[in-house]
């Protein structure tokens, strides 16, 4: 009896996850190897790492200009920089490269593989990921989700079969559904696996959303598989700092 031998496309990463609320997640590559990021997301690298800004996330080295501009161009829609970082090892001996949130809160690594290759996740989550994984823009198909989503509108996939890795404001919380429903505050979402289907609903009557202070809309998610939240939204937090600055700035 034969074995088929499943190959990995995306780079193989060792990764250290630096402090508690305020966290960085030091990569190590190998000679050849490389990372791609968030534009800004870098903290610090050892000499003997290139770096290189690209339009894409260099999944397929064969894809041609017009198809690069697509990808950049949904990113500008969600609100992401229009190029990624690239960060290779070209020493002839291991070298790290650190990278950092632009809040306070958790780092989340995800080893895509056991996510059955797929996970869909907040626009504005990803961190950076090793070389191979693919990042695309999922738009809501259903009305309520395309019109009335917040910050629940945009959703980013990320394919792969390496290590991914997002970041929360606060503590991450994790669900496991098995059959039942979860409602979730839209900006308290950080990702969910494949089998968890997802929509938009409003958060009770006109009264209950004008004075329930829970936001327009809940996140509605169901059926198998896990759902990752964060317990401080960066919305929510953001608006009390304005609050609390009286408008003066």
């Amino acid at each position: 009896m034969s074995l088929t031998v499943l190959q990995q496309h995306s780079h193989d990463v060792d990764y250290h996850i630096i402090g508690d609320d305020m966290q960085l997640v030091e990569i190590e590559l190998d000679p050849g190897e490389t990372v791609i990021a968030e534009a800004g997301a870098m903290n610090y690298m050892q000499e003997g790492i290139t770096f290189s800004t690209k339009m894409g996330d260099g999944s397929d080295p064969d894809q041609g200009l017009m198809g690069k501009l697509f990808s950049a161009g949904k990113r500008m829609v969600s609100g992401n920089s229009l190029f990624m970082g690239h960060f290779t090892n070209e020493a002839s001996t291991k070298r790290h490269v650190a990278f950092g949130a632009p809040y306070p809160g958790k780092i989340l690594p995800i080893e895509l593989s056991d996510m059955g290759g797929t996970l869909t996740c907040q626009k504005d989550s990803f961190l950076c990921a090793a070389m191979g994984t693919r990042l695309d823009i999922a738009f809501q198909k259903r009305l309520g989700a395309g019109f009335f989503g917040g910050e629940g509108f945009i959703l980013q996939h990320l394919t792969g079969d390496g290590n991914a890795f997002l970041h929360a404001c606060g503590a991450i919380i994790t669900r496991q559904l098995e059959g039942e429903t979860l409602l979730v505050e839209a900006g308290s979402l950080v990702a969910f696996t494949q089998g968890i289907d997802y929509d938009i609903e409003r958060a009770g009557n006109l009264k209950s959303m004008l004075l329930g202070g829970e936001g327009l809309y809940l996140a509605k998610l169901s059926g198998h598989g896990t759902v990752m939240m964060q317990s401080l939204p960066f919305s929510r937090m953001a608006n009390h700092i304005l609050a609390r600055a009286g408008g003066k700035g």
